[in-house]
């Protein structure tokens, strides 16, 4: 069985279900290797000095932000770790809106919500009320580092976490010149629309997803199996059952909890820092600090952003890849 991205909590109101999140796609590109053509040898990428040619180790390379044409801000990797959400490992909803006002456009990517053991019940809890309501949940979900945007939904047996869209991510279709005059104006009948529809309704069928396939891929696949000399193998990985802290399971009184909910219309934390973490934070080796030399000062030019960072590079530029 596939493996958990991870484990932790699905939040709304005071209930906090245990659950697993699991990708809810499955990859079926092919991808190439680049071989020199020559001898048939892979085709290596190399980070190089856009200056001096050399290959720069990973440990030399930073993350830099172009604020201007040649000019950069370099940040640290505590920057980038101090953006990300504190609320790792849990599904915590904001809100639950009607399933009908959200376009197809800000669906991005699927998951998978499982209940982890002894949690079934709030689990089916959740689904069937979304289900009686027509409802989904609105919620903030921290992804290995980073922070999203997302839809619970109930699709048949289970509950689906959505990756969504922002609002700024989309292109609006009235950017567009697009045909928004009545039918008439485009010399469209009320006979031409009622022979549309029998079409339309000639054509119609039940969504089967079964009955369509990538032909390409196949084809593609057909192609390289006739050249294969060997077959790769798989290895199975075990699955993580733990369950979070401070977990909603079967045995809670859920009523309790439902009437607390609403009452309060807050929720309880996913997780509690207990004295053994505290002991463990206050332990944990700390890294010192490494000092840099000050790189030489960017010229202020027209984009420069106001009151930009000490930490700057005119000439710093991007790694680029180089064929070895």
């Amino acid at each position: 069985m596939a493996r958990p991205i991870w484990t932790g909590t699905l939040s709304f109101g005071l209930l906090n279900v245990p659950i697993r999140l699991m990708s809810g796609e499955r990859r079926s590109d092919i991808h190439f290797r680049m071989l020199d053509q020559r001898s048939n040898t892979p085709v290596r990428y190399e980070r190089v000095n856009a200056d001096t040619g050399e290959e720069v180790p990973w440990k030399d390379i930073v993350k830099a932000f172009e604020y201007q044409k040649g000019s950069y801000v370099v940040l640290e990797e505590e920057d980038i770790k101090n953006a990300a959400s504190d609320a790792h490992e849990t599904v915590e909803i904001d809100t639950f809106v009607d399933a009908g006002q959200i376009a197809p456009a800000y669906f991005e990517k699927p998951y998978i919500l499982l209940p982890a053991k002894k949690a079934e019940k709030g689990y089916v809890l959740l689904r069937e009320t979304l289900k009686k309501t027509g409802k989904i949940g609105i919620a903030r979900v921290v992804i290995r580092t980073k922070e999203y945007l997302a839809a619970v939904l109930p699709q048949g047996d289970a509950l689906v976490l959505n990756i969504l869209r922002y609002e700024s991510e989309i292109v609006d279709a009235d950017d567009f010149e697009l045909p928004g005059k009545s039918t008439a104006d485009y010399r469209i009948s009320p006979r031409e629309i009622d022979m549309a529809k029998d079409l339309i309704a000639s054509m119609s069928s039940d969504w089967k997803p079964g009955d369509y396939r990538d032909d390409f891929r196949d084809k593609l696949r057909a192609a390289i199996e006739k050249r294969l000399k060997s077959k790769g193998v798989t290895a199975t990985i075990e699955e993580d059952d733990r369950t979070p802290e401070n977990a909603t399971t079967n045995v809670v009184d859920f009523m309790a909890l439902l009437k607390k909910s609403l009452g309060a219309k807050t929720r309880t934390p996913a997780k509690k820092t207990t004295e053994a973490t505290k002991k463990a934070a206050k332990s944990a080796p700390t890294r010192k600090a490494v000092a840099k030399k000050a790189p030489p000062k960017a010229s202020a030019g027209k984009g420069a952003a106001k009151g930009s960072p000490a930490k700057t590079a005119s000439r710093k530029a991007p790694a680029r890849r180089k064929a070895g």
